[in-house]
């Protein structure tokens, strides 16, 4: 349905005939660290992420899944090897 409290004339999951559904009745602004997402637009009464109506409960594990500047590239991790097992390995091959 339609939005008819913060994000006006928008499509919305949360509205029903009744209003809005979500837990507090309405969507919650961005926090600063969505600054630089693509799901993030403007309207009238602030910035809100378009596909979450709270983006603080997408922060409290690390990172938001839905984050589109945010790369999930983990650090390669480099393990210790053992100069002696090594050159036996190399022996054999």
């Amino acid at each position: 349905m339609i939005c008819t409290t913060i994000r006006k004339n928008t499509e919305c999951t949360f509205m029903s005939s009744h209003g809005c559904n979500y837990v507090d009745g309405f969507c919650h602004p961005i926090q600063e660290k969505c600054d630089g997402c693509r799901r993030v637009l403007e309207y009238e009464t602030g910035r809100y992420c378009q596909t979450c109506p709270d983006p603080k409960m997408k922060w409290t594990s690390g990172h938001c899944n839905l984050a589109t500047h945010v790369s999930n590239v983990q650090a390669e991790v480099k393990q210790k090897v053992n100069p002696l097992k090594q050159s036996k390995r190399m022996k054999k091959k």
